[in-house]
């Protein structure tokens, strides 16, 4: 059985699609496809169906990750199939928790900062969507700190698990 694990930004062009795409290629580099699926998702609908912002896309591009991705909004009834939803920043952690059927849904809503044992204090990743390339290559760098903590976490949940 696949543990599946979904990120989620504001509108699923800049950080949640960034995120995706490495711990994907985390996931790929332990080997561990087909037990670790992952996907991502906005908490608001203005970008469905839009590929990732050229920024994101170039800035994955230059560090070899893959860019490809269509925006999509997270829907409450994806937390039924969902064994991790990880929230990009607080604001996406609160409305994902209120959104969630029941306290276990809930509970399954984590921020994906809270995995990287260097971080401190502050656990948002910076929307970079106004700013300049900068804030994506900032964004990059506190995604791929947090990929490796959240890969061992879901490594140490799937050991748990029954076969």
């Amino acid at each position: 059985m696949t543990f599946r694990v979904c990120f989620v930004c504001t509108g699923n062009i800049c950080r949640s699609p960034m995120a995706e795409s490495v711990f994907r290629t985390r996931v790929a580099e332990a080997g561990l496809e087909g037990l670790i699926g992952a996907d991502s998702a906005g908490t608001g609908g203005w970008h469905e169906g839009e590929a990732a912002d050229p920024r994101t896309v170039s800035v994955l591009d230059e560090h070899g990750y893959p860019a490809e991705h269509t925006a999509r909004q997270f829907q409450a009834s994806w937390f039924g199939r969902l064994d991790l939803v990880i929230a990009l920043d607080t604001g996406h952690l609160k409305a994902l928790r209120r959104l969630a059927p029941t306290e276990e849904d809930a509970r399954k809503v984590r921020l994906l900062r809270s995995y990287d044992p260097s971080a401190a204090g502050d656990l948002d990743v910076p929307d970079p969507y106004y700013g300049g390339r900068d804030g994506f290559e900032e964004c990059l760098e506190l995604v791929e700190a947090a990929s490796t903590g959240l890969l061992a976490a879901v490594r140490e949940q799937l050991e748990g698990r029954p076969a």
